[in-house]
């Protein structure tokens, strides 16, 4: 009898750390975005900062730091030792999800604009804004691999996501034109510029010189705050008016895309980190520029700031729950 009890006793305690452990790796992933996005919130509510001035900050994190983060860490990278499936997994999921709409579109001929906010809402993921800060609070030491994912995921992601805006938005028949046109944008686009670069050097293994790489490093360093906080200055002030379309377009990101990267990730060598870093990246909130693009393109623009805000706050707990089916 006092050995059960002792059994019983043991069990309990193995609960309670288990359950003190994952509240920890909770706590780490969501106190630093609520903190940050609700100092964004205040700043502009309190008048601190204008509408004008989230541009300014927006510019500054996509011209300056962001460029700088990714060449910075990707040049650090040993590309020789990395596991192919682990790009092979990155990119997949993409893939298929887009053959998917692609079959339903035939299928069933819905409307061009449903199937051009089901494609970017699905693979145009906040990976460099939340991904890689909720990777490198949760694993302090997968920022190398946090990195190199949303990097080569991006080269992927944004020219769809570019593609498919201006082809929406594209109203004469010269389809020629508006290819060059968009060829000509991405390839103007600092994220991919910075990561071909950044691959460059790694490959090449050039190393930058020390005031240069120290200069970058400290612009870089700027990128996982400030882009935190500028989530909560883009919030405030805007109009939600399609929560229920924007909770329902989340669960692309919260379950539809995750899922498919966890199959596909058990399908091929990965390690637990390899095949953990995978599916969070493919689960990320809808990337921060899209409000910027639903603007500029005149794209589903109440639903795009209902499902940001949406996605952003519920990111950090269905995130952490794919932590724990990942075993965390």
């Amino acid at each position: 009898m006092l050995y059960i009890r002792k059994v019983q006793i043991l069990a309990f305690q193995c609960i309670i750390n288990e359950l003190q452990m994952n509240l920890d790796i909770a706590l780490r992933t969501i106190s630093p975005f609520l903190i940050l996005m609700g100092l964004g919130v205040i700043s502009r509510r309190e008048g601190l900062l204008k509408g004008e001035d989230e541009r300014a900050l927006n510019s500054f994190i996509y011209y300056f730091a962001l460029p700088a983060f990714l060449v910075s860490n990707l040049s650090e990278i040993d590309l020789a030792q990395l596991n192919s499936d682990f790009f092979i997994a990155g990119l997949m999921p993409i893939l298929i999800a887009f053959a998917i709409f692609g079959l339903l579109y035939i299928l069933f001929r819905f409307s061009k604009g449903t199937f051009s906010l089901l494609i970017i809402c699905t693979v145009f993921g906040n990976l460099l804004f939340y991904g890689i800060p909720f990777i490198v609070f949760a694993f302090p030491g997968a920022a190398s691999l946090a990195t190199l994912s949303a990097a080569f995921i991006s080269i992927l992601a944004i020219p769809i996501t570019i593609t498919i805006l201006e082809f929406y938005n594209t109203r004469g028949p010269n389809k020629l034109e508006n290819l060059k046109r968009v060829l000509k944008k991405i390839m103007r686009n600092p994220v991919i510029i910075s990561v071909f670069l950044g691959v460059l050097l790694s490959a090449f293994k050039i190393k930058l010189p020390v005031f240069v790489s120290n200069s970058l490093n400290l612009l870089g360093a700027t990128t996982v705050p400030v882009g935190i906080f500028l989530l909560g200055v883009f919030f405030y002030g805007r109009r939600y008016s399609e929560l229920a379309n924007g909770f329902k377009l989340t669960l692309l990101r919260m379950v539809f895309l995750p899922t498919i990267a966890f199959i596909v990730a058990g399908l091929v060598n990965l390690s637990s980190m390899e095949m953990t870093t995978i599916v969070i990246m493919h689960g990320t909130p809808l990337a921060i520029p899209m409000i910027v693009f639903s603007e500029r393109y005149n794209f589903y623009k109440d639903t795009i700031a209902s499902l940001l805000l949406i996605s952003s706050i519920l990111g950090g707990v269905y995130l952490n729950i794919w932590l724990l089916i990942l075993g965390h």
